[in-house]
């Protein structure tokens, strides 16, 4: 099989002079957005948008949020002879064939602990990983329904422990047994949508019967 080299070169491209691809059906919401401003602030620009070129500019395949998020910078821009056939073929499959590859939770793990995340919207985008919620079943995937997190009220006494790296979180997480939740707004009418991730909140029960468990 002859594989052809698609790229024409690697090109600086203030992001507001991209055009957004109209048949792009990747929705952003805000817990992504947080997580990629958190990565561009942690670690800056690493990897290059891709791009092909129509007669109206550089129309993005790849990159719509990051565009959005730096649209006064120069950005790295992976320019391609692509068709519009070619740039629809690859807008199509890029992050589906991504999404296929499986999770290797120790070595996650393993990694985690030897990265220092500063960013929380960053760190619960990772933490999500460590905990699949979805299941092989007769060869599909089959998503489970997750609890929704106790939020915290006024009204409570609450403690708050502060993990100093993502380590101490991956212990604490597995010794205090901490789900996969939907975490959302305190009422059904709240404007944010619901975002899953590891519960934050957990009774002095469940704390008093993790501790007993350690003595």
């Amino acid at each position: 099989m002859q594989i052809r080299n698609r790229i024409k070169e690697l090109r600086q491209v203030k992001a507001s002079e991209l055009l957004p691809n109209p048949r792009n059906w990747r929705r952003h919401p805000a817990g992504q957005a947080d997580a990629l401003r958190g990565a561009l602030a942690e670690i800056g620009y690493a990897d290059a948008l891709i791009a092909y070129e129509t007669d109206e500019g550089l129309m993005l395949i790849d990159g719509h949020l990051r565009a959005e998020t730096t649209p006064d910078m120069e950005v790295p821009v992976l320019i391609t002879d692509l068709d519009e056939g070619e740039a629809n073929k690859l807008l199509m499959t890029l992050d589906p064939l991504s999404s296929i590859a499986e999770t290797d939770q120790d070595a996650l793990k393993e990694l985690m602990g030897n990265v220092n995340i500063e960013s929380l919207a960053l760190q619960e985008v990772i933490e999500s990983l460590l905990s699949a919620e979805s299941i092989k079943e007769n060869g599909a995937k089959t998503e489970v329904l997750l609890d929704q997190a106790i939020q915290l009220k006024p009204q409570r006494e609450y403690i708050v422990v502060m993990c100093d790296t993502a380590e101490e979180f991956v212990q604490l997480q597995d010794h205090l047994e901490l789900k996969i939740v939907r975490r959302g707004g305190y009422k059904k009418t709240a404007k944010s949508p619901d975002e899953v991730g590891v519960e934050r909140v957990i009774t002095a029960e469940r704390l008093l019967h993790a501790c007993r468990n350690t003595e």
